[in-house]
């Protein structure tokens, strides 16, 4: 393996720099691993619209994506930790050395890493267990704890060594529980007083989609009535590919949806439930206008849980600080047929479900679904690995100037190969 490191850096929105524009960083690998660290090399990490998300908020107040792994700093490069940041990558790392007792070289782990080479990691030093060790950051608000495990795969229930589940892994994981706990937090309250219908907007990423997944899971388990219909929205190239997946009952265009036979009216008892992936103003505010007559169904509630329409250049206005956790938020409307926004955000949720459920059957819920996600998705998407500092470079320039195609999932390493390697996600 290299002495050198290698950390693609993107330039922060304050600096005036163009955000579409990345940079390899070449620094040298760590010759140290002081106490209560570990030293991982970054094996391979997933990469998605959600990593641009992470970008596009890495300076946000309330998000702070950038305050989890710094810049390098390296002489006679224009590069800082105030002018560039390190957008976070789930991914696998091996560790290289450990200033931990309890923490073993070689070892393979899971957690919230950067896309670089080595990564130097303080550990928490009483916060280390079978499954997990954490990252001690005090500057980041105590609800962004899940963000800082590192899982240990030997004792993760839910690893598996196949290298098409790690694919599988690296780029469901993340997103899977996000769209996990929306359906719960959604559920409990028996999705908003017995909605008959969701609409989801984005319905060909993987956010929007797996939540189509939960949902369509729990009305075949009977536990929700049976009439629950689930309306994709979505792009006309997406289109095919969306209706192809099998999660929703309908599938629509965004330039056309309002004549179709979903949106006809059925009568003042029946309830939407709108869930806005896209964050599309121009489209949210057509849909606003559908809702907004008397004469048309009525919304329970909107849900803003993605944001696969930004690019590294956005800027979002989601007040992002208000969350919808407690019953009386659910009862505040703008008007009387637009209801006020509700704004998710996992880790916070999870948060109060920990003091609701027992951990162990937090654990045992997961384990449970994950078991059927892996099952259930081989074929959903076509894996495309790319390998070698380069070869990511020039593919994030690609999605940052074009997007995600739905159909791909990404898995980038900065270590070289040969070649890029297209693959199906298939055992």
């Amino acid at each position: 393996m290299s002495d050198k490191n290698l950390t693609l850096c993107v330039p922060r929105a304050s600096s005036g720099q163009d955000p579409h524009r990345p940079l390899l960083v070449k620094s040298p690998k760590p010759t140290t691993c002081p106490s209560n660290h570990v030293l991982l090399q970054i094996d391979q990490f997933g990469f998605s619209a959600n990593n641009i998300t992470y970008q596009a908020l890495g300076e946000h107040p309330h998000f702070r994506y950038f305050d989890f792994h710094d810049a390098p700093e390296v002489r006679d490069v224009d590069v800082s930790k105030k002018t560039h940041g390190v957008i976070p990558v789930w991914g696998f790392a091996t560790v290289v050395e450990s200033g931990h007792p309890k923490i073993h070289a070689g070892e393979r782990v899971y957690g919230y890493f950067a896309p670089t080479r080595y990564l130097l990691l303080a550990v928490s030093p009483a916060d280390v267990n079978k499954y997990a060790f954490y990252v001690p950051r005090p500057h980041l608000p105590a609800d962004r704890r899940p963000y800082n495990q590192i899982l240990r795969c030997a004792a993760d229930p839910q690893y598996t060594s196949d290298p098409i589940i790690e694919d599988l892994t690296m780029l469901y994981r993340p997103l899977f529980w996000t769209s996990y706990w929306c359906e719960d937090w959604l559920f409990s309250s028996t999705y908003r007083g017995g909605a008959s219908v969701f609409l989801i907007s984005s319905a060909s990423s993987k956010t929007a989609f797996c939540l189509a997944y939960l949902i369509k899971k729990r009305v075949t388990r009977g536990e929700v009535k049976h009439n629950v219909r689930i309306v994709g929205l979505t792009s006309r190239g997406n289109l095919e590919f969306t209706k192809g997946l099998g999660h929703y009952d309908e599938v629509l265009e965004y330039e056309s949806f309002r004549s179709s036979d979903a949106f006809r009216y059925r009568g003042m008892d029946e309830r939407w439930i709108y869930i806005d992936v896209a964050s599309n103003d121009a489209l949210n505010e057509r849909i606003r206008t559908y809702f907004a007559s008397p004469y048309g169904p009525r919304l329970a509630t909107c849900i803003s849980l993605g944001l696969t329409n930004v690019s590294p250049s956005s800027s979002s206005s989601i007040k992002w600080n208000i969350n919808a956790f407690s019953a009386s938020s659910h009862d505040t409307n703008t008007n009387q047929f637009w209801p006020q926004y509700e704004y998710f955000f996992m880790v916070e949720w999870l948060n109060v479900r920990k003091h609701q459920l027992p951990t162990d059957e937090i654990f045992k819920r997961q384990n449970a679904a994950w078991k059927e996600l892996v099952e259930d998705c081989r074929r959903w998407v076509r894996m495309e690995k790319v390998y070698g500092g380069q070869g990511v470079k020039r593919a994030y320039e690609e999605i940052a100037e074009r997007g995600v195609g739905p159909e791909k999932g990404l898995v980038w390493s900065l270590w070289d190969r040969e070649e890029k390697e297209v693959v199906e996600a298939k055992l």
